[in-house]
């Protein structure tokens, strides 16, 4: 296409064309990201920005790391596709990696964290077909975010999908997070699983509480249902441990990673034990699934996070954010204050959180709000002390402007 090359149309004719021809799904800012190294991305203007969301938590590695740039161009040059109907050196290579570092046996591979959501309620709902006498349900939280299929937006406790693309696909009890009674009294006959995140980060970044975690893997263990974690943001290093399981001493049935696993690339995964190694063939598979130019990704990505120790570096530079925080919360009126690594929030006294979002990007710095009240913080697995003092910097700056405690 003319006008489409590297010295092509200008930012303004970019963001004409992406209006034409780009469906609508959220409000974008008015920029085109064009580059990105490590922490910082880079727009078609040459402005920089300081990115403290890492594409929802993508990123762990930062931004066009060599890993993954190697990995690309070694399998490219190797097989890219051979379809799933085939092993591949790449997948068994990958699944043995992954459980390796789990307490998990088998892997199944796909795309998106709503893909690997959807297999987890698969496999539930398949040992409930097997061994509960045909229980589908699944309970599951509120405020809890699993994704946005149709069965995964079921799934989600989100206030504001209640009555999003009715009817919604049936078999999906929501009950409030961290109330053990309340789980208890939902489960019954049909119950086949319970699904939650141990953190609820599109939720605002609530923590389960440890005797919550306890007492539902008894119930799971008590009534033969299956307990799923849904670790796609939480998964590998970005709580300051590899996975977010390994802070409340529990195992679960099912995990689902996605997120951090492909560092960018689209890749997730459902891990479960050998003993619900349920699937026949044909109940479960995808295009994509184990694809050895995802899995020679994945593998580089789990192999640097491993390397760099990224999950000790998640948890010493979160603790130095909250540290940060603490110190600015009662100058700022700060509510709230919660996370685990590199997975926080703070809460503000109004309902500002875009005005600051869209504040500090004009700042050169990235922040997300997953609420009007509510700030989150998740950079790269690879922040440094020093990119935090940045941040603290330019958050301050913008916080002095618009927060104004009598």
């Amino acid at each position: 296409m003319e006008g489409w090359g590297e010295a092509g149309m200008e930012t303004g004719q970019l963001l004409a064309a992406a209006e034409r021809h780009v469906l609508f799904t959220t409000k974008r800012p008015e920029v085109v990201m064009e580059r990105g190294e490590g922490l910082y991305l880079q727009d078609t203007e040459g402005k920089s920005y300081l990115d403290f969301v890492g594409g929802w938590a993508v990123v762990c590695l930062g931004h066009s790391p060599d890993v993954i740039k190697r990995a690309l161009e070694e399998q490219a040059g190797t097989l890219v596709n051979a379809s799933p109907a085939f092993y591949n050196k790449p997948m068994i290579a990958f699944a043995k990696l992954l459980t390796d570092i789990s307490t998990f046996d088998k892997v199944f591979f796909a795309s998106s964290g709503a893909e690997a959501n959807e297999g987890a309620i698969k496999l539930a709902r398949k040992h409930g077909s097997r061994n509960l006498g045909g229980a589908y349900e699944i309970i599951t939280t509120r405020n809890g975010f699993h994704g946005r299929t149709l069965a995964t937006m079921s799934a989600t406790g989100k206030e504001q999908w209640e009555h999003l693309y009715e009817p919604k696909v049936p078999g999906f009890i929501q009950v409030p997070y961290n109330d053990i009674e309340a789980a208890k009294q939902a489960v019954h006959a049909n119950t086949c699983a319970i699904m939650l995140e141990l953190i609820q980060g599109e939720g605002g970044v609530h923590l389960a509480e440890m005797d919550y975690v306890t007492e539902l893997r008894k119930l799971c263990d008590e009534k033969g249902i299956l307990l799923i974690i849904d670790e796609i943001q939480t998964g590998l290093g970005r709580t300051g441990k590899m996975f977010a399981y390994e802070h409340y001493g529990i195992e679960a049935d099912i995990m689902t990673l996605g997120k951090g696993i492909g560092g960018g690339f689209p890749l997730s995964a459902v891990l479960t034990k050998a003993k619900y190694d349920l699937f026949e063939a044909g109940d479960q598979g995808g295009t994509y699934s184990g694809q050895p130019l995802a899995m020679a990704v994945g593998q580089a990505v789990v192999s640097e996070i491993i390397r760099k120790n990224l999950a000790a570096n998640a948890a010493e530079q979160g603790n130095y954010i909250l540290a940060r925080l603490r110190e600015i919360r009662e100058k700022y009126g700060i509510q709230r204050i919660a996370g685990k690594g590199l997975l926080l929030a703070f809460d503000l006294a109004q309902p500002i959180g875009r005005e600051l979002v869209n504040a500090c990007m004009e700042e050169g710095l990235l922040i997300n709000s997953p609420n009007p009240y509510t700030i989150r913080l998740i950079p790269p697995l690879i922040v440094t002390r020093e990119q935090i003092d940045t941040m603290f910097r330019i958050l301050c700056k913008v916080m002095d402007q618009h927060i104004h405690i009598d």
